[in-house]
């Protein structure tokens, strides 16, 4: 059965968050080449940016979730999960104030909001986006960016336990390998999250 998504996503009661499409993770400056490969090759950039621009056409507020650590490791715990152990072996990963922390610059707009985290693999733990997106009258968040291993299932299994609606852009999402990352989309995203394409939303919010 075809999606409303004037009905799971208007205007007025949404918001799009961008996981993660910083320098340092989809940019110039990533240490992640194999997702960046995979990223260009299914343009997740490009169709991001198709969301974002039909979202700030709309009036849908547009929040960069984002990652960085201080050089300090002041406020993030980094010896948890072997991912940040491995991560965190470059002291120079991710540094606050670094061009690594920025966002892409095809993505960025200067009406966008910012939520960024010291810890996690999720946008809500430990951040006030939860208190910005009621603020905001938000019901419902459209996911964008990365990754499908950890970000994605992350935002949308927070999201959910909190009592949003969650719609996740199917081409302007990623992973590696690229198999387990549509893997991911089919058997985990969609107990949680309806899939939407970036056209398919870009024409709900015309």
């Amino acid at each position: 059965m075809p999606v409303d998504l004037g009905a799971l996503a208007p205007p007025g009661r949404s918001a799009v968050l961008v996981m993660e499409m910083q320098r340092g993770v989809a940019g110039d400056l990533t240490r992640f080449p194999e997702l960046v490969e995979v990223c260009e090759r299914r343009g997740v950039t490009e169709n991001t940016a198709v969301v974002l621009s039909a979202a700030r056409a709309a009036g849908v507020p547009v929040i960069h979730c984002t990652a960085a650590f201080r050089a300090d490791r002041a406020g993030s715990h980094t010896g948890n999960c072997p991912f940040a152990v491995a991560l965190l072996k470059d002291p120079a990963h991710m540094l606050e104030g670094t061009g690594a922390v920025e966002v892409l610059p095809a993505l960025r707009d200067p009406g966008d909001l910012e939520s960024r985290r010291y810890h996690g693999f999720s946008p809500f733990t430990g951040t006030s986006l939860d208190t910005t997106l009621r603020s905001l009258g938000v019901s419902t968040v459209v996911a964008t960016g990365l990754s499908l291993n950890l970000g994605i299932p992350g935002l949308a299994l927070e999201a959910v336990n909190l009592g949003y609606r969650v719609a996740v852009v199917t081409d302007a999402v990623a992973g590696v390998p690229d198999d387990y990352a549509q893997a991911v989309l089919k058997n985990t995203v969609s107990l949680l999250a309806t899939r939407v394409t970036a056209a398919e939303i870009a024409e709900a919010w015309k």
